[in-house]
């Protein structure tokens, strides 16, 4: 994300993610307006569930792949392309 903000040209940015990333992102590129973005019924970027999550509890889901989520396959596949957008995106 640091990388992306300092290379788009774009001055102003909305972070939808957690907030100890919009203070490393104004830290690392001071010259550009990071704007937080919650959206009307979820303040996302400082939801304590997402405060839960630990690098010991990824490393453990991967290992026994549970929890196991079930989606629909009409879900998935319209989940799948903006995932898929985002990574083609950081490819460049």
């Amino acid at each position: 994300m640091v990388k992306f903000a300092r290379e788009h040209p774009a001055q102003q940015i909305i972070v939808v993610t957690e907030s100890g990333m919009l203070h490393r992102l104004r830290r690392e590129v001071p010259d550009k307006t990071f704007i937080a973005g919650p959206t009307d019924s979820c303040a996302c970027n400082d939801c304590r569930f997402m405060k839960m999550n630990t690098i010991e509890k990824v490393r453990d889901a991967l290992k026994t792949m549970s929890p196991q989520i079930e989606v629909p396959e009409e879900t998935r596949k319209a989940a799948f392309v903006p995932i898929q957008r985002m990574l083609d995106w950081s490819k460049t």
